[in-house]
């Protein structure tokens, strides 16, 4: 398991928090970085985040991919509204409570209606999702 995490400690490795509001507001706050120019997202995984087995719930994975994803594919498009329409997640090992969950999103092609990306959940070193998406790019305010 990994030492104790804390607001100073995010911050003094280069993370900066993001001002959510709705559902990602409940699961958050959530970090974001860059790293040799790749953007990276997290969640630090706290009681609230656990399931009946005392693990991360599957759910808050799915949303970190998904969030992460989104918001590359908006970095890359420059346009502000998007929709996620299709998002395949993988569980490859289980999230501990008190682990960062790092999001590494990346695209793999735009064209003019869809962004196609990846993403890895890390964990303490360990992969523990993957997810592939397909974003909509929708008229602003739409």
């Amino acid at each position: 398991m990994t030492a104790e995490i804390t607001d100073e400690t995010l911050k003094a490795a280069g993370w900066t928090m993001i001002e959510t509001t709705g559902f990602l507001n409940l699961i958050g706050p959530l970090w974001e970085r860059s790293v040799e120019g790749n953007h990276e997202y997290a969640i630090l995984a706290v009681d609230k985040h656990h399931n009946r087995r005392n693990r991360v719930q599957g759910g808050v994975l799915m949303t970190l991919a998904d969030r992460a994803s989104g918001m590359i594919a908006r970095v890359v498009s420059g346009r502000p509204t998007l929709a996620t329409v299709q998002m395949d997640v993988h569980f490859i090992d289980a999230g501990q409570i008190g682990e960062l969950l790092i999001a590494k999103p990346r695209v793999v092609r735009v064209t003019h209606t869809l962004i196609f990306t990846t993403a890895e959940v890390v964990a303490d070193g360990r992969v523990v999702a993957t997810a592939s998406g397909v974003f909509k790019i929708l008229k602003d305010n739409s």
